[in-house]
């Protein structure tokens, strides 16, 4: 039986994750690969109502700890109920954002700092991403993006809130270069699938290596 892969695509707001999940998607589709594709937070029945709390635009008084706590519940349910078991079956784990969003978001965005890491080792049971995309993008081309009409509670955020967050996936790709592999998301949208998809076959080929 093939190993587990679990893969992770992370970035600032308006970096382009959808389009190029679209694009991994059909990649491994082509090379006969069914993997299973999940987002953060989200991908369960429970993990999806904690969701539309967290970014619900109404919910502007909400704390910071509390905000990480429930992220990291979803994540804990999606960790328990989706990711282990299929990385078990040997699957390939596809994960619109995961723990390091929390790192960047809650502990760099927010200020909460270390007690962010620590509350997700609980949450992640030892579930780490054996490669991360990073799609990187100064956060103001990123906010020009998104539609104003169309933002969540998340997006929503000053401009000091997104600095912030970018500061901490560059903290991030410093400290882990083995594990998280930097996309340039100014390019247009074939140039990136490109880069991607050799990053990919470099993945798919190597796949047994990765502890």
């Amino acid at each position: 039986m093939k190993k587990g892969l679990f893969i992770t695509m992370e970035g600032p707001d308006g970096a382009g994750k959808s389009t190029q999940l679209h694009f991994i998607k059909s990649f491994l589709e082509e090379k006969g690969e069914k993997a299973i594709f999940t987002r953060e937070p989200g991908g369960t029945p429970i993990s999806e109502k904690i969701r539309k709390i967290i970014l619900d635009k109404n919910n502007s008084d909400m704390v910071p700890m509390a905000e990480a706590l429930l992220y990291a519940a979803a994540r804990a349910q999606l960790v328990s109920q989706v990711i282990k078991p299929a990385l078990e079956r040997g699957k390939i784990v596809v994960c619109d954002r995961f723990v390091d969003s929390s790192i960047v978001y809650q502990g760099y965005g927010r200020g909460l700092g270390e007690s962010v890491n620590v509350i997700n080792d609980y949450a992640v049971a030892g579930c780490i991403p054996d490669i991360t995309f990073l799609m990187k993008l100064a956060p103001d081309l990123g906010k020009s993006r998104i539609k104003t009409e169309n933002k969540d509670r998340i997006e929503s955020e000053n401009s000091d809130f997104h600095e912030n967050v970018y500061r901490g996936y560059i903290e991030l790709e410093k400290r882990y270069p083995d594990r998280i592999v930097t996309i340039d998301a100014k390019g247009t949208i074939e140039e990136v699938s490109r880069e991607i998809g050799a990053q990919l076959e470099r993945i798919l080929k190597n796949r047994n290596d990765f502890q």
